[in-house]
């Protein structure tokens, strides 16, 4: 069966593989599946028909046959479940790599989403007000991460799904400076976007934003 997932139109990312689609082209592409895109505009996201697949009205989603599932990090844990090469066949490092993809996201993603939503929605004063206080949580678990990756490679022996969430995560603070102050975690995001499936991901969905007609 042919699996299909959902992307922006145009990206408000401007095609940096920022959108959460990229997680699930980069799992795909890890355990090499094909798989179909359908592009949605933002209107077409709170219509009826996407809502009956993702009930919050956002992307991506993810079809296969009669199955139908939302939220980036569940597709990428659904994924990962089914195919060779995102989780480990020993079941204690499995359930290592299962917590960093917890970890990613509940712990790691929040303070750097709420830098995000400060920047682009809040007025001037009160974003500079509120960026030290954000700044300082995302530097805790910054250094947090920082002290438990150490010298290795990634975080619990080999490439897992926990890796490539985290890296998507750690990209969020591009442009920022922040990531920058913790070299292991610079080297760590480099590793992950070297990888051959993410770079055949960033294509793709650059490809999309190429594509899309200017507004």
């Amino acid at each position: 069966m042919t699996i299909t997932i959902t992307a922006f139109e145009r990206s408000p990312d401007g095609g940096q593989g920022m959108a959460r689609d990229m997680r699930v082209r980069w799992a795909l592409e890890e355990v090499g599946q094909p798989y179909g895109v359908r592009l949605l505009s933002f209107k077409a996201m709170k219509e009826p028909a996407h809502l009956a697949l993702h009930p919050f009205g956002q992307i991506p989603t993810y079809q296969e046959g009669d199955l139908a599932l939302f939220e980036s990090g569940a597709i990428v844990f659904h994924i990962a479940e089914r195919h060779a090469g995102l989780l480990p066949d020993d079941a204690n490092a499995r359930a290592r790599a299962i917590t960093w993809m917890f970890a990613a996201l509940n712990t790691v993603e929040p303070p750097i989403v709420d830098r995000e939503v400060a920047e682009y929605l809040e007025d001037e004063t009160w974003y500079e007000q509120r960026l030290p206080f954000i700044d300082e949580r995302i530097r805790k678990r910054l250094g947090e991460l920082s002290g438990r990756l150490g010298n290795a490679d990634w975080l619990d022996g080999a490439f897992s799904a926990g890796d490539l969430l985290m890296v998507t995560v750690l990209r969020r603070l591009e442009g920022s400076g922040i990531l920058e102050e913790y070299p292991n975690l610079s080297a760590y995001v480099a590793r992950g976007i070297a990888r051959p499936a993410y770079k055949r991901a960033f294509v793709a969905q650059l490809a999309v934003f190429t594509a899309a007609p200017t507004a």
